[in-house]
């Protein structure tokens, strides 16, 4: 089991705010955005004389206007579709545990989320990789590249739409293309769409249910986290049409028993919020996207593609070992009393050796605390070491 990109280099950052130095916190995608005042008045006021288990499943209520939800993303769901789970981590982990044996391979693009493989070591299934690239956007490429992998213990295809760690928001043409993949060699899709409500382009967003064929084939991953900036009440859900998969899962859902009763509580009344609380969220990341991105460029040696969605970009450092250096940032450097903590992007990669002068960047901070992290990852660039570009 790997130890996490995100969270490995947490001691040293620990460290360094022990030593008096201000750390900005770049490394992980913890909103700083208020939660809905609707959720947090239903935490403070519950008024139950007993905290109960809720149903293994979650609750009828809360799975219900999920229904009303998804329909407005033009997702046609009942309740007994939806599943309410641990976070979007647990759903995950059951989908891979419901539907793969030991041995059997997912393919996935790289980079991808982490703890996608993690969750695959669990379930003792593989991981084949896709490589995008950071020169093209980390666009996907042709289906011929897909179809090199697929062999007898392959079971499923696993993508994140809009993507973590990238931003990239896949196209129709894309969608399209996993969708034939999926249906020729009968494969799952699981598809995890928790960034949704972040997509800043004229694209639109595309979900694994609204490709036509293959309904049974699919299932959603789905979180409060981002969209409510809930992510400590860890409710997600497990989504698809498919009875027998559902029935496989319940059986995981039944041994841990039910998922966060006061987390479903805080997530249905979060529901409350209405568009108002999701367009402030929208415009304010809308204005950190273009403040990260734009002062990234500017830095002379780095480049960041500029993300479609979510709320992350992978950006190319002129280093010798991103990793070492954002180790080296919290051990070795401070600017006017502060530093930064990044995300090493190899630990994104599955393929050794890929990413090493690559960082993953959250842009989970208001703008002036992003202005001023990037002063000083253009200052600690200019005095690290191992720096691979001169500066001009």
């Amino acid at each position: 089991m790997p130890l996490s990109p995100i969270r490995k280099l947490a001691p040293l950052a620990i460290e360094a705010i022990r030593r008096g130095v201000k750390v900005y916190h770049l490394n992980i995608g913890q909103p700083d955005l208020p939660t809905p005042a609707t959720g947090l008045e239903a935490l403070k006021h519950i008024d139950r004389r007993t905290l109960e288990y809720s149903p293994s499943q979650g609750f009828a209520s809360y799975r219900e206007r999920l229904v009303d939800y998804y329909a407005g993303y033009n997702i046609s769901l009942t309740p007994d579709d939806i599943i309410v789970t641990t976070g979007g981590s647990e759903a995950v982990l059951f989908a891979f545990m419901a539907c793969l044996n030991p041995g059997d391979e997912i393919i996935m693009p790289e980079p991808g989320y982490a703890n996608y493989k993690s969750f695959a070591i669990a379930a003792g299934a593989e991981i084949k990789t896709i490589a995008t690239t950071i020169e093209e956007g980390f666009a996907l490429p042709k289906v011929e590249e897909f179809e090199r992998l697929i062999g007898p213990r392959t079971r499923a295809v696993m993508i994140c739409n809009p993507n973590n760690p990238t931003g990239y928001l896949y196209t129709r043409r894309e969608m399209n293309q996993i969708r034939d993949l999926v249906k020729k060699y009968g494969l799952y899709l699981f598809s995890d769409e928790v960034y949704r409500e972040f997509i800043y382009t004229g694209s639109p967003y595309i979900s694994a249910f609204h490709l036509d064929g293959i309904e049974e084939n699919v299932i959603l991953i789905d979180s409060v986290s981002k969209r409510y900036s809930e992510c400590g009440i860890r409710i997600g859900a497990l989504v698809t049409k498919n009875a027998a998969v559902r029935e496989a899962v319940m059986k995981f859902c039944q041994a841990r028993l039910s998922p966060p009763l006061l987390g479903q509580i805080v997530a249905e009344a979060s529901m409350d919020a209405g568009e108002e609380y999701a367009m402030a969220c929208y415009e304010e990341y809308v204005e950190r996207r273009k403040c990260l991105i734009d002062g990234l460029n500017r830095i002379p040696g780095v480049y960041s593609p500029i993300p479609m969605g979510a709320f992350y970009t992978v950006a190319r450092l002129p280093v010798d070992d991103a990793e070492r250096f954002c180790a080296w940032c919290l051990t070795d450097f401070q600017y006017e009393g502060a530093t930064l903590m990044m995300a090493p992007a190899a630990g994104f990669y599955i393929t050794p050796g890929s990413g090493r002068d690559e960082v993953r960047i959250a842009y989970v901070l208001n703008t002036a605390d992003l202005e001023r992290a990037l002063v000083i990852l253009e200052k600690a660039l200019a005095a690290y070491p191992g720096r691979t570009v001169q500066q001009a």
